[in-house]
């Protein structure tokens, strides 16, 4: 919903938590804090009714992914290992703004063991079925997060995004995930992947929603208002090539149906190729990955002396990465930031890239058993998404609108662009799923 809600926040909670009492909602929280929202929920219709809500997000339903701290929990990160863990002391920096903000914290949501993967799946905790077809992947790594809000559960989910853990399950499952440039929000207190390319962010049912719920995080002393940009002020670049490969027909002919319509609709768009990007991303990735080093280190850091009890599926790439030369390492840092500072040089504020999510649809969970299919597919989704996190670009997922299962539209911006980013997703949201007749492309951030 955009605005401001018509329904008391203690009335929306209700629902909300009568839907995650449903048979749909089983393995989509890992902690539901019923008490303390309720709490929450109450002071926010004290504060509306006072005329002195704290915000845009005051009163609003919201889950966090099962990585980040709340206090007097235990911060399991979808691993049974974790789950030994003493709780934490205090929130995450993210929930701690979150509160301040007056948002309702609702629980923690199911996610893929130490975010590391990134269809959904968890052999610990259980997988949640996509909201779309309960028979087929949700998308991960942040899978709760994403039917918490599909299902009604939440009005904003928050998780992180290392490889595309927003973006992908947004694509999977029919939502906005939107990915910021790291550094903007504070990723204290989350457990992390990787610290070279984690980031922190929102899945909403529109762009106005993370728009908001970014403003929060990111720590905005002045919110703004979310203006659909002009058509006329923005170029879209079609990332034509490698990253088209394998793309299912279901998912191209969404796409380009979507690009005649934006082109109808004035959009100046044009085809393009980010091949020199994805060169030195390649060269990165023959000596190794970020991810599969740097949990190593977070693992050892919170006494995980074994990888005993890890699904194996986690456990391989983790003990791939331990075997790269600290040299190496050194090398893929030094590397990745040549590849940012040239990849950022190529384009402006205005310019955007423009390609499909994930190539493929939600794959059955029945087909992603087998370990070499897991990985397979596994890899095939994180394969654009991905690109971004490594040349540090704001990204953001629309839904595609076609019949049958989700599909994904992924804008790449400029780094650091993360605002004009998502003034050009609401543009390009307001095309291809209008908004109901009267409703304004304004939304107001800021406090009345």
């Amino acid at each position: 919903m955009n605005g401001r809600p018509s329904q008391s926040a203690v009335a929306r909670l209700e629902t909300a938590l009568a839907r995650i009492r449903s048979p749909e909602a089983e393995n989509v929280f890992t902690a539901v804090f019923a008490d303390s929202a309720r709490w929450e929920a109450e002071a926010a219709d004290r504060r509306a009714a006072a005329g002195s809500p704290r915000g845009a997000l005051d009163g609003r339903i919201v889950s966090v992914k099962a990585l980040f701290d709340v206090a007097g929990t235990v911060t399991s990160s979808g691993s049974a290992v974790l789950r030994r863990l003493p709780p934490a002391v205090e929130d995450a920096e993210v929930v701690k703004r979150l509160r301040a903000a007056g948002a309702v914290v609702i629980g923690k949501t199911q996610m893929t063991e130490f975010a590391f993967s990134a269809l959904g799946t968890n052999p610990h905790d259980g997988t949640p079925g996509n909201p779309r077809d309960r028979q087929r992947a949700p998308g991960g790594s942040s899978s709760g997060a994403v039917v918490s809000v599909i299902d009604g559960m939440s009005d904003i989910a928050i998780g992180s995004d290392t490889g595309g853990s927003l973006r992908i399950p947004a694509a999977l499952s029919g939502a906005v995930g939107f990915k910021p440039t790291s550094g903007f929000v504070p990723t204290a207190g989350a457990f992390s992947l990787s610290s070279s390319l984690d980031t922190i962010g929102p899945i909403a049912l529109n762009v106005a929603d993370c728009f908001m719920a970014d403003q929060v995080l990111s720590g905005e002393a002045a919110p703004s208002r979310l203006r659909s940009a002009s058509p006329g002020t923005l170029r879209l670049i079609v990332a034509r090539g490698r990253l088209f490969d394998r793309c299912e027909p279901e998912v191209l002919s969404a796409f380009e149906t979507a690009m005649e319509r934006l082109r109808s609709a004035g959009l100046q768009i044009e085809d393009g190729s980010i091949e020199a990007a994805l060169d030195r991303v390649a060269g990165i990735d023959r000596i190794g990955t970020f991810p599969s080093i740097e949990v190593g280190a977070t693992l050892r850091g919170l006494g995980l002396s074994s990888l005993d009890g890890v699904d194996p599926k986690t456990r391989v790439r983790i003990e791939a990465g331990a075997a790269i030369l600290g040299t190496d390492y050194v090398r893929m840092v030094r590397l990745r930031k040549a590849a940012i500072q040239s990849f950022e040089q190529s384009f402006g504020n205005n310019e955007v890239f423009v390609l499909p999510t994930t190539p493929i649809r939600a794959p059955l969970l029945s087909s992603v058993e087998e370990d070499a299919t897991f990985h397979e597919f596994n890899g095939l989704v994180l394969r654009n998404p991905r690109v971004a996190n490594m040349l540090d670009c704001p990204s953001v997922s629309l839904p595609l609108p076609a019949d049958g299962l989700p599909k994904g539209l992924m804008l790449v911006g400029r780094r650091n662009s993360d605002r004009r980013l998502l003034e050009i997703a609401a543009c390009i949201e307001a095309v291809l799923r209008p908004r109901p007749s009267g409703s304004p492309l304004a939304v107001e951030i800021a406090s009345p």
